[in-house]
């Protein structure tokens, strides 16, 4: 590689440190005027991305000037897609750090592999940048409190992707809950199902000429190349991934979290397996895990590869109170009494399922339009890293928690592992040299 991560930074730091230096959300409005267009940078371009494409176009006075990608055939299928849609040519780059050296970048979004998300943004934050991060916002606990500490550092906006946060009907029901709607929440039920196919058994091959594969693996420790990892099955591998908890969990359990008002739990425990292929698949694709509170619970139900709905909907989160429940999705919501009668409804007029790849959603658009308000307006962000961190952070625990087979007890102040030596140790991971996480 021409320059490791470590080198770039000494580099860069000095031309951030004017930018990044005494700038909060309000000063930086006062820069970037009413006028003037914000210029953003979409990293890591197979499907995630087109959502961030739209969310910036729709995005009050904000402008696409770099799309990146380290495969040249998503790199150009993008490129010309924005170009298409937006009327401007964008900059094509292969490696996202020339677009920190470049000062005329105000934002970048992360919507690269997961085991990017949290590096990357915590070098965009020492660049001077904003950023959007796709959930989960880190590949493991460490690197979340690593990624808060970056944001407090530079003072920079950092906005995650759980979009739901922005979501009309969803802030609504919300807050009829916290008003005691449904008396006193004390159980969310969060649930996601898909029919995924086996991604086989990979082999060696030479990496294909469009691809760097020096630089998407990046932070990650060296493995060879193998020809059922790019572009999607790195999520399947503990080594890029997450699994299916961080891929699609986030978001339900994220409002459970939301609806119940809890941060960190007591207790997790998560249970299941890869029943049902035998492949390279090294997560589950069957899981239940549970998040206990002292007087609140949440569960979370993954199937990865069997479709079978939960109250007709292939993803969803159920809120149960003292005096009734509430369901609630991506299209709306429905409120039941104790007797289990509909008596609210409500539905959007689009629909928004697991198979939904792109997920180019008005949620989505109005979550970016958060973020431009945030940076002009100084408006508080729907999902700032210090909250979305806490979703993410109990789902990987939960992660950790089925890998080592126990229960976790948590400090729910912070919520760090207690007196579990292999459970604390996979909290953190081994970089590849020169690419070690710096704040």
């Amino acid at each position: 590689m021409e320059q490791s991560r470590r080198d770039f930074m000494k580099m860069a730091a000095l031309g951030a440190a004017s930018m990044s230096l005494g700038f909060n959300a309000k000063s930086y409005s006062r820069i970037v005027g009413a006028n003037e267009r914000l210029h953003f940078a979409i990293i890591g371009l197979h499907g995630r991305a087109y959502g961030h494409m739209d969310g910036v176009r729709f995005a009050e006075n904000a402008m696409i000037t770099h799309v990146c990608d380290v495969d040249r055939r998503e790199l150009d299928k993008f490129a010309q897609e924005t170009e298409q849609s937006t009327g401007q040519a964008p900059a094509k780059v292969r490696d996202f750090r020339k677009i920190l050296e470049d000062p005329q970048v105000d934002a970048i979004t992360i919507a690269t592999p997961e085991h990017w998300h949290a590096p990357m943004a915590i070098m965009g934050l020492q660049a001077g940048k904003h950023v959007y991060v796709e959930k989960p916002s880190s590949h493991n606990p460490h690197e979340g409190e690593m990624l808060i500490k970056a944001q407090q550092k530079y003072d920079k906006l950092v906005q995650v992707g759980n979009q739901q946060r922005s979501s009309p009907h969803t802030q609504e029901i919300m807050q009829k809950i916290h008003a005691g709607l449904i008396g006193r929440p004390y159980f969310g039920k969060a649930w996601y199902s898909n029919t995924r196919k086996s991604i086989g058994v990979g082999k060696e091959v030479p990496v294909p000429d469009y691809l760097d594969w020096d630089l998407w693996q990046g932070p990650a420790p060296r493995r060879p190349y193998k020809d059922n990892v790019h572009p999607y099955n790195w999520h399947w591998f503990w080594h890029w991934g997450t699994g299916e908890t961080l891929n699609n969990g986030t978001h339900e359990v994220d409002l459970c979290r939301w609806a119940l008002q809890v941060d960190y739990p007591q207790r997790i425990s998560a249970n299941g397996g890869r029943y049902h292929f035998t492949d390279d698949w090294e997560f589950y694709d069957t899981l239940i895990a549970n998040f206990e509170y002292e007087d609140k619970l949440i569960t979370w139900e993954g199937l990865s590869c069997q479709g079978k709905q939960n109250f007709g909907r292939s993803r969803g989160a159920a809120i149960y109170g003292t005096e009734g429940t509430v369901i609630v999705d991506r299209e709306g919501y429905e409120v039941y009494t104790l007797n289990d009668k509909l008596i609210q409804e409500f539905k959007t007029d689009t629909q928004n399922t697991t198979r939904d790849l792109m997920s180019r959603d008005e949620m989505t658009n109005l979550h970016f339009q958060n973020l431009n308000d945030a940076i002009r307006k100084g408006t508080p962000l729907h999902s700032p890293i210090e909250q979305g961190n806490i979703s993410v952070t109990i789902l990987q625990l939960a992660n950790i928690a089925w890998k080592v087979g126990a229960t976790l007890q948590i400090e729910s102040a912070t919520g760090h592992v207690r007196n579990h030596k292999k459970a604390k140790a996979l909290c953190k991971r081994k970089y590849e040299k020169g690419w070690e996480l710096d704040v």
